[in-house]
């Protein structure tokens, strides 16, 4: 996946989101799970992806990435509402 970017919302156990960039979204999940992932996600761990979208370059994902990062919690759940598998939440 090289030249593939990733920008991703994780639903931590409190209720709250984080949203992120990756190349490689399997093994930054992981990381978050393990507590070495950002200092957010070690105080407020994720059970969840819950929104993903790919882009070509990393550039395009920081744009996005702090696009969403301005958006309300309501918008953020009304935008990963197509790829959450959390019903109940989302």
């Amino acid at each position: 996946m090289k030249g593939e970017y990733v920008v991703y919302m994780l639903l931590c156990i409190d209720g709250s989101l984080y949203t992120g960039v990756t190349n490689n979204l399997v093994r930054r999940f992981g990381l978050h799970l393990s507590g070495k992932g950002a200092r957010y996600t070690r105080s407020h761990p994720p059970i969840g992806v819950v929104y993903w979208e790919m882009y070509s370059s990393r550039g395009e994902a920081l744009v996005e990435e702090a696009r969403m990062k301005r958006l309300s919690k309501s918008e953020k759940l009304a935008l990963c509402s197509t790829t959450c598998i959390f019903d109940n939440i989302c």
